[in-house]
């Protein structure tokens, strides 16, 4: 799914290789668009604080490591 401008500034949203203005879909549907956007934004957020906290897990293994280096 994707939202783009034509010429006429009328939003175009390309959904499954068909093209749709927006400002001719229903409430109903933009409400549906809207969802997806929202949807779209947290799966970002979240794989973002997935890549966070892998790349946090990598860092406090490496602390331990070293850590424990010290002790043999």
């Amino acid at each position: 799914m994707s939202e783009n401008t034509n010429d006429s500034g009328n939003p175009v949203l390309t959904f499954e290789g068909k093209e749709y203005l927006i400002n001719d879909l229903s409430k109903e549907i933009k409400e549906c668009i809207k969802g997806l956007q929202i949807a779209e934004t947290q799966l970002k957020m979240h794989e973002d604080t997935l890549k966070l906290l892998s790349i946090s897990r990598n860092s406090l293994a490496n602390q331990l490591r070293e850590k424990l280096k010290n002790l043999e």
